[in-house]
């Protein structure tokens, strides 16, 4: 999954930003609302995490905003205040769920579990399709007798695909979803993780398909 931070606190930021990458998630992380709204504009996220008192605004505000803009991404909103009012106010503006700084890290994890599920309409995290069972929250993937332990990027771009049967990435939308925005990424870096996923996927009835100058697509051989 690819998250955004929105977080002017560097420890907190750093502490977040490495326990969701040791995770697999890609995250990008904006110190301020003005840098928020630049990556909301050019990239697509699955989460945002989102402060609400930051050097040049309230968060709330940059949330009323950007719901009002059709901004669909779940939210959940950091903040130190523990009063119901300015929780129920932060939900009331659009927010998905909030957490009360400071906070254990298991907690925030499991809650954007339960976002990212709701998201999905889906409280299963355990997806089974074409022989193959898929468990995102072990890693795992299971064709046949065999089980996989996915690596984290493996594992990501298998919940893409998975999400999406028959939808063509192309390698830049992949690399925007599997990589941060300071990261660069060659086309053969896609090409290696989609060959590892072919490979593990080799006995089951899923296949991904190579289109010649548009991407990859997940098909289903029935």
């Amino acid at each position: 999954m690819k998250f955004l931070l929105v977080e002017d606190n560097s420890e907190l930021a750093t502490a977040i930003t490495s326990r969701m990458r040791i995770d697999g998630h890609v995250i990008d992380h904006a110190v301020n609302l003005q840098d928020a709204t630049a990556f909301v504009e050019t990239e697509e996220y699955d989460l945002i995490l989102l402060d609400i008192m930051l050097p040049d605004g309230d968060g709330r505000d940059f949330l009323k905003r950007n719901r009002a803009g059709d901004l669909n991404t779940p939210v959940i909103v950091l903040t130190a205040r523990s009063q119901v009012s300015d929780r129920i106010g932060s939900l009331d503006m659009g927010a998905d769920d909030y957490i009360t700084k400071p906070f254990d890290h298991a907690e925030l994890e499991a809650r954007c579990r339960a976002v990212l599920r709701r998201k999905s309409g889906t409280a299963k995290t355990r997806v089974e399709l074409g022989g193959m069972i898929f468990d995102p929250v072990a890693g795992h993937l299971i064709v046949g007798d065999t089980t996989v332990t996915l690596r984290n990027r493996e594992l990501r771009l298998l919940e893409l695909l998975i999400a999406a049967p028959g939808r063509v990435f192309s390698k830049q939308k992949l690399a925007d979803r599997l990589f941060s925005y300071d990261e660069d990424v060659s086309d053969n870096a896609i090409e290696v993780y989609v060959g590892r996923l072919r490979k593990h996927l080799d006995k089951s009835d899923l296949k991904i398909t190579t289109l010649r100058g548009l991407g990859y697509r997940l098909d289903y051989e029935h």
